[in-house]
């Protein structure tokens, strides 16, 4: 039995971003927050690095900014950047009043570094500073009366009249119920889509979700070519998705092949600090010239009690592994990791669609440009999750009645019982952009993906009109056309740069457009 919510602003993720956006809206607003698992599972929870911000007085802004743009391959937006950079300390005093407690040597922030970066400006809490920033804001979230939360509920698409959008389509996976959530403002916090590919970084739920619907819906999606491979996820059979963070190498960690021989220097003089986008085609290459299975990451010249202390959450999984992380090398493998396009949207997180709204790693502020620097993404969450909140609040109370939807029609559909197929063709998608939409790239193997994915995209429509709905085939439905998305932007970009790397145009261009639109033609 299909029912109707009702609220003035519903946000779609329960990430970083959904919950600080929430946190800064007026209380005099109704909020619902729909979380398609449970409430902290998402990218957001599983960050171990930190967030880069200017807290020391050795560092400023500008560097923070300069270091931004030259890892972005210049084609990151400068006013963006300087506002993100700008509203660093503030976020990190925002998180602070939630409860978040940064790990301190002394009075100051014990500030590290990371790749890209030129001065130590990433605030962290040991290596769990994700985790620890999602149960301090949720718990803050939980005060508030103004707020509903909804676990287990999965957006299907969005409620557009007119050209504007007022909610979406939510179904509530544990009792199988579609719902019109109708609302005044909306808010996308989806996350990425890393798990268009087969080897990610990312948890289940970054199926491009957010993305997809906003395409359908009309929205300009930007940049979507430029996925970002972390260089060091462990490589175990038992290992699902563990990164090892940057951090490490942060603190000295050094890259080396089997036999012990270190490699980074051959690619970058910065070696190990080199942007992730160089570190990750590296170990590819030595991978594939040698026929290694992975690389590993060296830690074990530090002092043990010291290492245990700074990475208490990657030494505790390593062990429980068999690695010792003290007195062992880490086997290590590329992994999709950072959605650096997204849909676009302004300094104030408005979409191009009238009422909708997109924050975090779903969103296109452009701060990232071709290559995102290491730490700057939960940074872009808080800052740009403030900057909604801010906007929507000064927009003013609205008091028109909202528009009415008809209810979700299910009455045509039956029980699929060929639920091999959505599983089939789940696993396609994600090898097909493995090994055709990789770190590096071709035009004949990026024009073969298209044609394959637009094949299966025709499969998933027909069996989306004529079968019962599931979480499994929304999932799938967003997939393939996130996927189809990141080959078309592939596709429309005719040099090397940043994350995109073809070898049909291996060189970078002198100038080139900032931004490669992905628009649905029907809209």
């Amino acid at each position: 039995m299909s029912k109707t919510e009702q609220f003035d602003v519903l946000i779609i993720g329960s990430g970083a971003a959904g919950l600080m956006g929430a946190i800064q809206l007026s209380e005099d607003l109704s909020i619902a927050i729909i979380a398609k698992d449970q409430l902290l599972e998402g990218s957001s929870y599983y960050a171990q690095g930190g967030i880069s911000a200017v807290l020391d007085s050795a560092d400023n802004f500008n560097s923070h900014i300069e270091d931004t743009v030259k890892t972005g391959f210049d084609l990151g937006n400068e006013q963006s950047i300087r506002f993100m950079v700008e509203q660093a300390p503030n976020a990190i005093k925002d998180l602070e009043k939630a409860g978040v407690e940064f790990s301190h040597q002394g009075e100051e922030y014990d500030l590290t570094t990371e790749g890209g970066h030129s001065a130590k400006r990433i605030a962290h809490v040991a290596d769990k500073t994700g985790q620890s920033i999602q149960t301090n804001l949720l718990a803050y979230v939980r005060q508030k009366s103004n707020i509903t939360l909804f676990e287990h509920h999965i957006a299907i698409d969005l409620l557009m009249k007119d050209k504007q959008c007022f909610g979406a389509y939510v179904y509530d996976k544990q009792n199988n119920q579609v719902s019109s959530f109708i609302s005044r403002k909306t808010i996308i916090a989806t996350g990425g889509a890393s798990k268009v590919y087969l080897y990610t970084s990312n948890p289940d739920t970054s199926t491009g979700d957010g993305i997809a619907m906003a395409y359908r819906a009309g929205c300009k999606i930007i940049n979507m070519e430029f996925a970002q491979f972390h260089p060091t996820c462990l490589f175990h059979p038992h290992a699902k998705s563990f990164l090892i963070s940057e951090t490490l190498r942060g603190e000295g960690a050094k890259l080396t092949l089997p036999n012990g021989e270190p490699f980074m220097h051959k690619y970058d003089e910065r070696a190990e600090m080199a942007p992730r986008d160089i570190v990750a085609r590296a170990i590819d290459h030595e991978m594939k010239t040698h026929g290694f299975d992975c690389v590993y990451l060296d830690l074990s010249f530090k002092d043990s009690h010291w290492i245990v202390g700074r990475f208490p959450t990657i030494t505790e999984r390593c062990l429980a592994l068999g690695i010792d992380i003290c007195n062992e090398r880490i086997p290590v493998v590329p992994a999709a990791h950072y959605t650096c396009g997204g849909v676009g949207t302004d300094i104030n997180a408005q979409s191009s669609v009238k009422n909708l709204y997109a924050i975090g790693e779903v969103a296109h502020t452009g701060v990232h440009g071709a290559n995102r620097m290491a730490s700057n993404s939960l940074l872009e969450c808080l800052v740009f999750a403030k900057a909604c909140a801010k906007h929507i609040n000064n927009s003013g109370r609205q008091t028109a009645d909202l528009p009415t939807f008809d209810h979700w029609d299910a009455s045509r559909v039956e029980h699929s019982q060929e639920k091999v197929v959505v599983s089939h063709l789940w696993h396609e998608i994600r090898r097909i952009m493995w090994n055709f939409v990789g770190i590096v790239r071709s035009n004949r193997r990026l024009q073969a993906a298209h044609i394959r994915l637009t094949q299966i995209q025709t499969e998933v429509d027909e069996y989306y009109q004529r079968y019962v709905l599931t979480d499994d085939l929304i999932e799938l439905r967003n997939l393939v056309q996130t996927a189809k998305i990141i080959v078309e932007s592939a596709l429309s970009r005719k040099e090397s740069r940043g994350l995109h790397f073809t070898l049909d145009y291996p060189e970078q261009l002198e100038s080139a457009d900032n931004s490669v639109i992905t628009k649905n033609p029907n809209k």
